[in-house]
């Protein structure tokens, strides 16, 4: 045996720990328009778009996800991307979503040689039937054969009489449609056909075909079923929503949710009701959501776009919380695309009482048009309700990521909890940064050393128990001492009066 050196490892060995990704704190960057149209089907409920484009090509420029989509990528800076969700206001059908075809399959050749094809389908859950003698020969598009396909899958009759199969040139797949709507309303996988030949995988209707996928039917939902759907499934993935077709009923069925929802998210409102820019009346929606005290819920007048609120919604949406002096309030700013109001004195105050906002122009040159107020139904302003949304959630990520990413374990001692109170430190010192926080007077409860009237020199202060303090059952459940953390908001100045003293 020819000798070899010996490995280095066999004295100095060198293990290889790669320490875990942080986890990412929840972007509140990100929208989502809940619109009614059919584009999306059940299962999917929801699609991210990087361009206006993209959007107009799956739901045209006439619907209610495109113009609101005008204005979210319409607003500068703009935002990256925009999600657009199903709610199924009316009851929804049933589908097949065949699997994207195939290179081959895409090409006519593949059809037009078929005089005889079958295959099996179930419809609305009743007995899979065989669909014969399907003809492609005179085939000149593939959305003709999706035709001949739905000729031949209605001459069945009964169930079958109203499905439709279309081409989506899109995704590159057929899809089939249920001629019924609810619970029961389905189309089944396909089986393969029983005479002629068998097309059912080339269709990419079998179980097994890679991509192919059934969407059931679902009975009508309300807007707030439907928010809280998108919340237990989707709710990492957006913060800003707009539902354009809800109803003040809707409006107000949804604010207490979103205010109490684990997973923050806000919502924006658009109305024309004329009856926010007088004082006294108590049925429109600026009084509805003011009585509520809604935090996490924002109303804009617009007499010309019912989609206004969403240019709103877009601006701050840009806010890079991670960067320097990037805070902004929403009073002052612009709304591309959306016409400014041409308002009295009195129809502003009106819209002001409500705690509503409006983008209303003001005589100063040629006229100037701004965001006025940028406030909540609550009277909290949005910057401030939004910005405390994201510094929560960057103590979480923070403290998280601590938990995570400690190799051994945080000790249940003071030098344990201070290790936590570090990540708690590392979220606020940013927020000092960005300018959400700065130093002041603390005007809250007394907590630790911390009394009201004290000022804050560096925008917050911080305080956990001493682990001595703690009771036993607590210890021996391993909870960390509560960590209380006044942080005082930087706010910011909204009108100026000023007084000119001239001397002659």
């Amino acid at each position: 045996m020819t000798a070899t050196p010996l490995p280095i490892s066999r004295l100095v060995n060198t293990q290889l720990v790669i320490t875990p990704t942080g986890v990412q704190a929840p972007s509140l960057s990100t929208g989502l328009v809940l619109g009614t149209s059919t584009v999306i089907d059940t299962v999917s409920r929801m699609r991210t778009y990087l361009t206006l484009g993209a959007i107009a090509t799956d739901f045209g420029t006439s619907a209610e996800e495109y113009l609101a989509a005008v204005l979210w990528f319409g607003q500068s800076p703009q935002p990256l991307s925009m999600n657009v969700g199903r709610w199924c206001k009316n009851a929804a059908a049933g589908k097949l979503i065949c699997a994207p075809l195939s290179a081959a399959n895409q090409l006519l050749s593949a059809w037009t040689g078929i005089t005889t094809g079958s295959f099996k389908v179930a419809v609305d859950g009743g007995a899979s039937t065989n669909v014969p003698a399907m003809n492609f020969s005179a085939a000149v598009t593939l959305a003709g054969v999706a035709a001949i396909i739905q000729t031949a899958v209605q001459g069945l009759g009964g169930a079958y009489a109203a499905v439709t199969v279309v081409y989506n040139a899109v995704y590159t797949r057929f899809e089939f449609t249920s001629g019924t709507t609810g619970a029961t309303s389905a189309i089944s996988f396909m089986l393969a056909g029983t005479t002629g030949v068998d097309i059912s995988a080339q269709v990419g209707g079998l179980a097994a075909s890679n991509g192919a996928y059934v969407a059931n039917g679902v009975a009508a939902e309300s807007a707030l079923a439907a928010v809280v759907l998108f919340d237990t499934q989707f709710g990492g993935q957006w913060y800003n929503v707009i539902i354009p077709d809800a109803v003040d009923t809707d409006t107000v069925a949804i604010a207490p949710y979103i205010d109490g929802a684990s997973t923050p998210h806000f919502q924006w409102v658009t109305t024309n009701e004329v009856q926010v820019l007088s004082t006294g009346d108590i049925t429109h929606i600026g009084y509805l959501l003011q009585q509520l005290q809604s935090q996490h819920t924002a109303w804009q007048y617009s007499s010309t776009n019912l989609y206004a609120a969403w240019s709103m919604a877009a601006r701050i949406a840009t806010t890079n919380y991670a960067g320097s002096l990037t805070c902004i309030s929403l009073m002052y700013k612009s709304e591309p695309g959306v016409i400014p109001e041409l308002l009295t004195g009195s129809q502003a105050s009106a819209i002001d009482s409500y705690n509503g906002n409006v983008y209303v122009s003001y005589q100063f040159g040629t006229g100037t048009p701004i965001i006025e107020q940028g406030i909540c139904p609550s009277g909290q302003f949005i910057d401030t309700i939004i910005g405390a949304d994201a510094l929560r959630l960057q103590i979480m990520s923070n403290v998280f990521g601590i938990l995570q990413g400690t190799p051994t374990k945080i000790p249940q001692t003071d030098p344990g909890v201070n290790t936590i109170k570090t990540g708690v430190e590392g979220a606020c010192a940013q927020f000092v940064v960005n300018g959400f926080l700065a130093p002041g007077v603390w005007t809250g409860n007394a907590f630790g050393q911390l009394t009201a009237g004290q000022f804050l020199d560096k925008g917050y202060y911080i305080y956990a128990q001493p682990i001595a303090n703690q009771a036993q059952s607590a210890r021996a459940a391993r909870i960390c001492p509560p960590i209380q953390t006044a942080a005082k908001c930087a706010g910011a100045i909204d009108t100026v009066l000023n007084t000119l003293f001239v001397n002659i």
